[in-house]
């Protein structure tokens, strides 16, 4: 059965570092005749100089003479060892000592073949391709795999300072909000405690503190619901969402709608959550920046528990080159926050917009 290479159309480029031409044709005699269905070039270079000229092109493999009177197959691998270049060298020679053609393969020979076995020529070459191959799919799956390693210590970096950003927002929240609601709801109370032979003014002062009370329970409400609404495990992902349109998107007079896709799955994984985040955060951009009158949000419910969100805007837009930037600031802090969420869920947000078109955000998680 033919190698994946011969499978292949195109000629292979052979590099022959051989000072007889007759051998060179030779070569390609015997190749012609043991493999009609395959087409080969042949180059013919004989000193070092032109060798490196050489290389400047694309080579299959190199076919390198073993006696040669300026030039030897270790002087071509330690140039090919400099260069960096993994073009496979075979050792095609008259019969040289057992000993000498170990070493030469040492040395980093691919093969070694003698001119009087020309027939098995397409075989070797054939293998010491499918072997160089296998050699850069190796590579190539390393070098993903080291870009990979890159990028998980970049989202763990990232997943912590996302993490202190998101403690650091609930500390502000319960400080500035909550913390003053209540540290009033005392003031009013003592005042009312000492107000007690004035009837009217320790009313006052215990209705302003029931009423400021009121107002930091739903503080609380409100700040539970941004960190997870009850409605995502109590009536799922649909009734969740829906609930921050009615919360984001109603008081700023922006029309809205929620569609659907597939079938919601009985029980939600974690991606739920985030998709929830991920709408709150694209309608509080929208309300904040965009001067939209319209936002529809479409979640379509994919297999394997992925999950499809899309929210888009008929506002102003912006120019995504210049806010996504690579440097985030408060201009730009909502949406890098919207990319490291969907990343560290293991998925991609992809964010569609020109200036005056407004916007389109999709994730799949």
């Amino acid at each position: 059965m033919p190698s994946r290479a011969f499978l292949d159309p195109r000629p292979v480029r052979l590099l022959c570092v051989e000072d007889n031409p007759d051998d060179v044709e030779l070569m390609g005699i015997a190749l012609e005749r043991a493999d009609p269905a395959r087409r080969y070039e042949l180059h013919r270079v004989d000193n070092a100089a032109s060798f490196v000229a050489a290389l400047e092109g694309h080579w299959d493999v190199i076919l390198c003479d073993f006696n040669l009177p300026r030039f030897s197959p270790y002087a071509a691998l330690q140039i090919l060892v400099t260069r960096r270049c993994n073009i496979p060298l075979m050792v095609l020679t008259r019969a040289i000592g057992e000993e000498a053609a170990v070493h030469v393969l040492r040395c980093g020979a691919k093969d070694y073949l003698t001119k009087d076995k020309l027939g098995t020529l397409p075989q070797i070459i054939g293998r010491v391709l499918e072997e160089r191959r296998r050699a850069e799919e190796k590579e190539r799956l390393d070098a993903e795999l080291q870009a990979a390693y890159a990028r998980l210590k970049e989202l763990s970096a990232r997943f912590v300072l996302a993490q202190e950003r998101e403690r650091s927002h609930i500390s502000r929240e319960l400080h500035d909000q909550l913390g003053q609601t209540l540290t009033a709801v005392v003031i009013h109370l003592h005042a009312a405690e000492r107000s007690a032979g004035d009837p009217e003014a320790a009313r006052k002062h215990g209705a302003t503190a029931a009423e400021l009370a009121n107002g930091a329970l739903q503080q609380l409400k409100t700040l539970s619901f941004s960190l997870r609404p009850a409605q995502l495990d109590l009536l799922g992902l649909v009734p969740a969402v829906q609930s921050a349109m009615t919360r984001i998107a109603e008081p700023a007079s922006l029309r809205w709608e929620v569609t659907t896709r597939g079938q919601e799955p009985d029980k939600l994984e974690e991606n739920a959550a985030v998709a929830v985040r991920l709408v709150q955060e694209a309608l509080t951009n929208t309300v904040r920046h965009a001067h939209a009158t319209r936002v529809r949000v479409r979640l379509r419910f994919l297999p394997r528990g992925r999950i499809s969100v899309l929210v888009v805007d008929d506002g102003e837009g912006f120019d995504k080159a210049a806010v996504l930037n690579g440097e985030q600031s408060e201009r730009n802090i909502g949406l890098y926050g919207m990319i490291e969420r969907t990343e560290l869920a293991g998925g991609r947000l992809h964010i569609r917009t020109r200036q005056g078109r407004g916007v389109a955000i999709r994730a799949v998680l």
